[in-house]
């Protein structure tokens, strides 16, 4: 037996599973790699002292060759290679280098162990070699690429005995043959490194055998668990860890294991099903299954759990479980969540809210943000005068008209939209308005307060569940313009006080908006206010022209769009189209002092052609207006107005168009048919210095002449050309129709549902006077044509019924024929319109015009013009290309006579009878 145990000892002291063991081999391969090391160091030390000594051979060699003074002569001999070959090999094999090689300055070979290589350029740094030489010194170089392979290289000068340079002498050794010595050296070396690594096995045996008596023979096995059982280790972690066997009892639970699961002391051993865990957690960690921060509640606790098997690779079977509170971490992670959920709702309603400048639609978008992410209603009152635009003014009760809600619109105790709420003084909303800051009511259970203002709808609101309240005022600039209150049913939590800060944020936000639609709304009604004074309110009363009309301003506010339909004398009437570019205030009133101009020209009589170039001047006028200092800089100039002037003539038919930048006409015949005709286009008003050309159209009755803005055919979805297409289609399909339905079948065709520019659009439907209405005759230039005219309008006014006016038109039309014929020049005609009121033109080729003045005693004429205008209901005179045209016009009833006084009677008036 003592022979068995002796035998076995060796063996058990090299098991690999022993420590002792594990040591020995340790040992064994530090000793080896040191072994290993050291042979290395001295083997590289051998080459590189092999290598120096090839150096110094192969230098001597080269050194001394080249300073035999037969080299030089035979260098200069005729044969060099000849005399020089055989003893440099002579030479190479005593000395015991590779090769001897004799080459000129030009680097061209003279001798070589290698035949072939005689007469061509040596190899390697020639150049350095060459300096070397000329310096009188050796130059010694590897040579990866030559003829023989790498080499030690060293290279000699020769010289003459005079001391000039003939050449040089290259001697080398192959590095191969430098590496031969080392391997000679090799096998004294690994002896060395052996008989080194036999001491050194032998020593650590020695104190492996030792080391293995220190620990009484235990082995890996045994020491490994103690190192599980360790209880230092395990209890200076803080997570808890609970170690479970195969039969799931405790074999290890640390002490924060303990305190997170409230366990008492001497746990070991015992089944975890009777420790007092829940059964979820009890579940899992006797299941065998891998759990990953599973969620466990163990009294007031949250728990991440991980559990793992024991029995991975080898080890002992059952599980381990590692516990870490996360209580405080999950806390933290909600509230975290909820500012960022806060963050984003903040930042939603900066890009939600004040989307338009429509006040009550900016209301709506708060109402819309906060639901349902921040409360469960919402509602939004504002200051009556904000919601018309005004300046807020608070006055005593608080009176609010309810402008949205959103979430509970039909819970019977909020106010509907539109109704007046008067806040009491103790109602959180009044105490809200009064400080300006938000209030705060948690439960509404709790409090009557709240429900001052309606305690019946205070009541109807609990009854649908609602428990908590927020109400903030809207304030901007300083000024509260409402309230908004955020209501919670009882399905939410309360509101707390950190949601005070979060509805203030985002009302703060609603209430710059609402303020800015508030201010927009107020200069866009008054915009629209100016706008619509400057605009006609009516048409004036004509039978020329069956006139139509539309306007429609743009939906981001007003516009300088303008028309206006003019009675002309003579049976005529003007249409004007204009447009102001830009929207505003600035617009509006630049198109009231056109339109003004306009009428103003218009009275002139003045033809299409010489007003548009009057109202040139005017818009370059108005252009070149300087200020002082802010003034001038935020003037804007009118550049840009656009116009369209056009005169028909009912007795004729004819129709003169002449346009400044705006687009053309369009005509719709009595056949349907629409066409544009060709007018010249002009540049806009303002740019000055451009004649404009007119056009003139004959007419026929029935004709629809169509004027229109730019509005109306051009669009940010379709060009000019497009829109003339889609108009012409319209009005095409709406041919037949009276004007009022054409501009309606237009706007409905053309007009987008929010159109970005003002649109003005006329459409007069062209009539004729009758033939029988109208009278001409020819005057010679005789005074006693006077007579035969007087009796021939007499009948002609007899025939259309109108003798109770006939005294007075005689004599009207006397005095301008007497005028005519005695100031004025051929040739003279007299023409007679019966329309609305009875016109009396008499034209003739003088373009000087007669004016009404006060005639004095002394004075033989001057009264018959008074005479004129006291008679007529008005009278005037306009300029021809080929003269004038006096005319007057005097009411079909006779009411233009003073009924009081006779003729006679106006004439006697004028005589001073003062000097009698």
């Amino acid at each position: 037996m003592r022979r068995i145990r002796h035998r076995a000892r060796p063996r058990s002291l090299l098991s690999p599973r022993s420590l002792a063991g594990q040591v020995f081999v340790l040992q064994v391969l530090v000793v080896v790699l040191l072994v290993v090391a050291a042979v290395s160091v001295l083997a590289l030390q051998a080459k590189r002292d092999s290598k120096q000594a090839a150096e110094r051979r192969s230098q001597s060699v080269a050194e001394t060759f080249a300073a035999s003074p037969a080299v030089a002569r035979a260098m200069d001999g005729p044969h060099p290679t000849a005399v020089l070959e055989p003893q440099a090999e002579r030479v190479r094999k005593r000395a015991g280098v590779d090769y001897l090689v004799v080459f000129n300055l030009d680097g061209i070979r003279l001798t070589h162990p290698d035949r072939r290589l005689i007469g061509k350029h040596v190899v390697g740094a020639f150049g350095a070699a060459l300096e070397a030489a000329r310096e009188d010194r050796p130059y010694t170089e590897i040579v990866d690429d030559g003829p023989l392979g790498p080499a030690v290289d060293s290279t000699a000068p020769v010289r003459r005995t005079d001391g000039s340079l003939v050449g040089m002498v290259s001697a080398g050794i192959t590095l191969e043959r430098a590496e031969n010595t080392v391997d000679r050296q090799m096998p004294v070396l690994l002896g060395a490194a052996g008989l080194g690594l036999a001491l050194a096995a032998g020593s650590t045996a020695l104190v492996s055998r030792r080391l293995r008596r220190q620990t009484h023979g235990l082995g890996q096995a045994e020491m490994t668990r103690m190192y599980e059982h360790h209880d230092a280790v395990l209890h200076a972690v803080r997570e808890g860890v609970v170690i479970l066997g195969p039969d799931g009892r405790l074999v290890l639970v640390n002490d924060e294991a303990r305190r997170l699961l409230d366990l008492p002391e001497r746990l070991d051993g015992r089944a975890v099903d009777e420790v007092g865990l829940p059964d979820r957690l009890v579940a899992l960690m006797r299941s065998g299954r891998s759990a990953t921060d599973e969620v466990h509640h163990v009294g007031n606790r949250l728990l991440a759990v991980n559990v793992r098997s024991t029995d991975r690779d080898g080890g002992p079977r059952g599980s381990v479980t590692t516990l870490r509170d996360t209580t405080e971490l999950t806390a933290l992670t909600g509230r975290a969540e909820v500012a960022r959920e806060r963050l984003q709702l903040l930042y939603e309603s900066g890009v939600r809210i004040g989307t338009t400048l429509d006040v009550v639609r900016t209301a709506e978008e708060l109402a819309e943000v906060a639901v349902p992410r921040f409360a469960d209603i919402v509602t939004v009152d504002l200051l009556e005068a904000v919601t018309e635009g005004d300046e807020p003014s608070v006055h005593a009760g608080w009176r609010m008209r309810r402008t949205a809600t959103r979430g509970g619109p039909g819970e019977p105790g909020i106010y509907p939209i539109g109704e007046v709420i008067h806040f009491v003084s103790t109602t959180p909303q009044a105490r809200a308005l009064e400080t300006g800051r938000a209030a705060l009511v948690a439960d509404l259970t709790r409090t009557v307060e709240w429900s001052d203002q309606d305690r019946a709808r205070g009541a109807a609101l609990l009854d649908a569940g609602v428990r908590s309240l927020v109400t903030v005022p809207l304030r901007a600039r300083g000024v509260v313009l409402g309230m908004a209150n955020f209501w919670r049913s009882e399905d939410s939590p309360p509101f707390e006080e950190e949601d005070l800060s979060f509805a203030e944020e985002v009302t703060a936000r609603a209430a710059v908006c609402i303020d800015n639609a508030r201010r927009y709304a107020r200069e866009h009604a008054m915009a629209v206010t100016l706008q619509r004074s400057l605009l006609p309110r009516g048409l004036p009363e004509q039978d020329a022209l069956e006139v139509a009309w539309r306007y429609l301003p743009a939906q981001a506010g007003v516009g300088g769009d303008w028309f206006d339909v003019i009675p002309l004398p003579g049976a005529r009437v003007a249409l004007v189209v204009g447009d102001v570019v830009g929207h505003g205030l600035h617009a509006a009133a630049t198109m009231g002092r056109l339109r003004t101009a306009v009428h103003n020209f218009s009275t002139l009589d003045l033809p299409v052609d010489e007003l548009l170039g009057h109202l040139d001047e005017l818009v370059t006028r108005i252009d070149s207006e300087e200020g002082t200092g802010q003034e001038r800089r935020d003037w804007e100039g009118v550049t840009g107005a656009t116009c369209l002037y056009a005169i028909y003539d009912s007795v004729t038919g004819r129709c003169t168009v002449a346009r400044a930048g705006h687009p053309g006409p369009a005509l719709v015949g009595p056949d349907g048919r629409v066409s544009l005709p060709d007018v010249p286009p002009s540049p806009p008003l303002g740019l000055g210095g451009h004649p404009f050309e007119t056009t003139e159209l004959r007419l026929t009755e029935g004709t629809d002449l169509v004027l229109f803005t730019d509005g109306l055919v051009e669009d940010r979805g379709r060009d000019i050309d497009t829109g003339l297409a889609m108009l012409g289609a319209a009005l095409e399909g709406a041919a037949g129709r009276s004007p009022d339905e054409m501009c309606r079948a237009a706007v409905e065709a053309m007009v987008p549902e929010r159109p970005s520019d003002d649109i003005a659009l006329l459409i007069a439907r062209t009539r004729l006077l009758p033939p029988t209405r109208v009278a001409e005759w020819e005057v010679a230039q005789d005074p006693a044509e006077v007579g035969r005219l007087r009796a021939e309008c007499g009948a002609k006014l007899r025939e259309w019924g109108l003798a109770d006016i006939g005294f007075s038109t005689e004599l009207i039309l006397s005095e301008l024929v007497t005028n005519a014929i005695r100031y004025g020049a051929p040739p003279v005609r007299l023409r007679l319109l019966r329309d609305r009121t009875l016109i009396c033109e008499v034209a003739d080729g003088s373009s000087t015009a007669p004016h009404l003045r006060r005639a004095t005693s002394m004075d033989e004429g001057g009264r018959g013009l008074f005479l004129v205008a006291h008679l007529a209901q008005r009278w005037g005179t306009r300029y021809t290309p080929g003269g004038k045209v006096i005319w007057t016009e005097q009411p079909l009833n006779g009411g233009g006579a003073v009924p009081d006084e006779t003729p006679a009677d106006v004439l006697l008036d004028q005589f001073d009878d003062s000097g009698f």
